[in-house]
C-alpha cells in the first residue's frame, strides 16, 4: 500500500485538520480538537438526545442509526458542512471521539498509535483486531521501503507482522519485496496507490470493510438500502416488463398490465401495428424460434419441413427439408449462423442458412430428438433420457445427474442463463427446476390444457421474469415467473396453441404457434420502448413435438 517517494521527512509529517480528515476520510468529522494519548480514550455509546427513540410508522427504525446514516450519506456525497450542522443540531455523532482519533492516526501515519488505539476501540473479535493490524503495519512496511528504509522495514516485518501468524502467504511476498525490490510493484494489490495520501485513504476504507458497521459505517450503506428497497418493489411488481420504465423515489412503483404482451401484431420498419400471419405450412406448426438477433424466426410443422422467415417483411426466406424423413424440431446457433432440427429418425441434422447440411448425428440413447438442449456454452448437454426423467450431462467432466419427475414428461425448455429448466408434464403443470448446483424444483404453473398433444412453454420478458405457454384450449397463458400466479390467457388462435417463444431482445414481443398452421405474433398496444443490446443465446431449444 506504498506510495512514491516523499521529499518530506516522516518526522515533518503535516498535522490535519479537521476540515482536511472530513474530506479525506469521506465520511468522517471531528467537532472538536483532539489532543492527548488515544490511550485516555475509550470507547462509548454514541450520545444523542433522542435516546432509544425510533422513528417511521412501524416502530423498527432508531433514530441514532438513521440519523447516523444520512450524516454518512452527507459526508459522501460532498455535504460536509450540511453532515457537520446535522451532528450538531442533532446531537448525535456521525463516529465515536476515539474513532476520530483513529483515523486522523491512519491518515497521519502515526502507526504506533493508530495500533494502540485499535486496541482500545473495544472490539471483541480477535482476528478482526489482527486482520485491521496487519494491513496497518503492511502499510507502515511499504512506507518504509518507499523511504529507502530498508531495516526499518524489515524489523517492521520480523517484530510486528510476523508474530500476528496470519495471512503467511502475504507475509511471504512483503519477504522478497525486501530481497527484490522490483517484486514490491508486484506485492502491492490493483487497491494501493502509488500517491500516499491517496494509499492511506484506500487503507481507511479497507479498514472500515473490517471494522464493526456500527462502529464505522459502511460507505454507501444509504444508497444500498434505496436501491435495496426499490428492488424489492420491482421484484414485487407482477407486471415489471419495461426497458423504459424509470423507478421514482416519490411514490411506489407499479406497472400497468399493458406491458404483457397481448395484441396479435404485424412487424414493419416502423414498429408494431396490425395483425401479421405467416402461412406456408402444410401440416399444424409444432414450433418456432426466435433468431438471437430477433431479425428472423424457424418455423417447424408436425414431422413435415422447416422454415426460416424474414419477421419484417413475413417473406419466407428458406426451407429445410430431408427425403422421406420429417422434420420434428428446430433451434438456432448461438451465433445465428447456423440452426439445426430434429428429425423423425431421431437424428440431428445441422444446416448452412442456405439449406446446405453440414451433418448430421445420431445418438444411442436418446428417445426424442424434439426435446434437446444444449447450453449456450456447449459444455452440458440436457435430454429427456426417460419417460420420467431428465439427463444433465456435463460434456467435460462426463458427470450425469438426473431430473425425476412422478409424472411423464412431454417437453423441456432451458433459461438463456442456463441456471433454470421448465419441465412440462403430463398432469398438465409445468415445473421449474433450479440446475445450477444442486438440483432444486423452485416452482409449479398450472391452468393450461394439455390432454392429447405435446405442449411447450418458454421463458421470456424483462430478465426472463415470466413463463408462457401454448395450450389445447387455443389460448397463450402467460404466468409470473416468481410468484406462479398466472396473469395472462390470451385468445385468438383457432387450433390448439403447440409452442410459444419469447422474443430474445424485445421484452414486449411473443410469437406462439398453433393448429390451426399459423404463427401469431404478440406485442404491446402502442409499443414504444427502447430495446436494450442483450447478449443471450438467443434459441428457445424447446420447439417440436408430434
Amino acid at each position: 500500500m506504498g506510495g512514491v517517494e516523499d521529499d518530506e521527512p516522516a518526522s515533518k509529517r503535516m498535522k490535519l485538520s479537521s476540515e482536511e480528515l472530513i474530506h479525506l476520510s469521506n465520511g468522517s468529522t471531528v467537532k472538536e480538537s483532539i489532543v492527548g494519548s488515544s490511550r485516555d480514550l475509550m470507547a462509548r455509546p454514541l450520545q444523542s438526545d433522542g435516546g432509544e427513540e425510533v422513528v417511521g410508522s412501524k416502530g423498527v427504525i432508531k433514530k441514532v442509526e438513521f440519523v447516523r446514516i444520512i450524516a454518512k450519506s452527507l459526508y459522501s456525497l460532498g455535504y460536509r458542512r450540511s453532515g457537520a450542522h446535522l451532528e450538531e443540531e442533532s446531537g448525535i455523532s456521525l463516529h465515536s471521539s476515539i474513532i476520530n482519533v483513529f483515523m486522523r492516526q491512519v491518515l497521519e501515519g502515526d502507526w504506533d498509535e493508530s495500533i494502540a488505539t485499535l486496541h482500545n476501540i473495544g472490539l471483541t473479535d480477535e482476528m478482526t483486531i489482527k486482520s485491521a493490524s496487519f494491513l496497518i503495519l503492511e502499510q507502515k512496511f511499504f512506507e518504509f521501503l518507499d523511504e529507502e528504509k530498508v531495516m526499518d522495514a524489515l524489523k517492521t516485518l520480523r517484530t510486528e507482522i510476523s508474530p500476528l501468524c496470519i495471512n503467511h502467504s502475504r507475509v511471504r511476498e512483503l519477504s522478497l519485496s525486501i530481497v527484490s525490490p522490483s517484486h514490491c510493484f508486484t506485492a502491492r494489490s490493483p487497491k494501493q496507490d502509488t500517491s500516499r495520501a491517496r494509499s492511506r485513504t484506500k487503507l481507511l476504507e479497507e479498514l472500515q470493510k473490517l471494522l464493526p458497521p456500527t462502529v464505522m459505517i459502511p460507505e454507501r450503506r444509504l444508497e444500498h438500502l434505496v436501491e435495496q428497497a426499490l428492488g424489492l418493489q420491482r421484484d414485487a411488481c407482477m407486471f415489471h416488463n419495461s426497458l423504459d420504465e424509470e423507478i421514482s423515489l416519490f411514490a411506489d412503483h407499479q406497472c400497468a398490465r399493458d406491458q404483457i404482451p397481448s395484441y396479435a401484431l404485424q412487424v414493419d420498419a416502423n414498429g408494431i401495428s396490425l395483425k401479421h400471419k405467416l402461412s406456408g405450412h402444410q401440416k399444424p406448426v409444432s414450433s418456432v424460434s426466435w433468431s438471437p438477433d430477433d431479425h428472423q424466426l424457424l418455423t417447424c410443422g408436425v414431422e413435415e419441413v422447416v422454415r426460416r422467415w424474414d419477421a419484417s417483411s413475413g417473406d419466407c426466406l428458406s426451407v429445410y427439408e430431408k427425403a422421406g424423413l420429417g422434420m420434428v424440431s428446430c433451434g438456432w446457433s448461438p451465433d445465428g449462423k447456423w440452426i439445426f432440427s430434429g428429425v423423425n429418425d431421431k437424428s440431428i441434422s445441422m444446416w448452412e442458412l442456405d439449406g446446405r447440411e453440414l451433418e448430421c448425428w445420431k445418438g444411442q440413447r436418446t428417445l426424442k430428438i424434439s426435446d434437446l438442449e444444449i447450453t449456450s456454452d456447449g459444455k452440458q448437454i440436457i435430454s429427456i433420457c426417460r419417460e420420467t426423467a431428465i439427463l444433465l450431462l456435463d460434456r467435460e467432466a462426463k458427470v450425469e445427474r438426473f431430473i425425476e419427475e412422478d409424472q411423464t414428461i412431454t417437453s423441456f425448455s432451458l433459461s438463456r442463463d442456463n441456471r433454470f429448466l421448465l419441465v412440462n408434464l403430463l398432469n398438465q403443470e409445468i415445473h421449474l427446476w433450479s440446475i445450477e448446483d444442486d438440483l432444486k424444483l423452485v416452482s409449479k404453473y398450472r391452468g393450461h390444457k394439455r390432454t392429447r398433444f405435446i405442449i411447450r412453454s418458454c421463458f421470456g420478458g424483462l430478465e426472463q421474469a415470466f413463463v408462457a405457454s401454448g395450450s389445447e384450449d387455443s389460448l397463450v397463458y402467460i404466468w409470473h415467473r416468481g410468484t406462479g400466479e398466472l396473469i395472462e390467457a390470451l385468445p385468438g388462435h383457432s387450433g390448439a396453441v403447440n409452442c410459444v417463444s419469447w422474443n430474445p431482445t424485445n421484452p414486449h414481443m411473443l410469437a406462439s404457434a398453433s393448429d390451426d398452421r399459423t404463427i401469431r405474433i404478440w406485442g404491446l398496444n402502442n409499443l414504444s420502448t427502447k430495446q436494450k443490446d442483450t447478449h443471450g443465446n438467443g434459441i428457445h431449444y424447446s420447439n417440436g413435438g408430434t
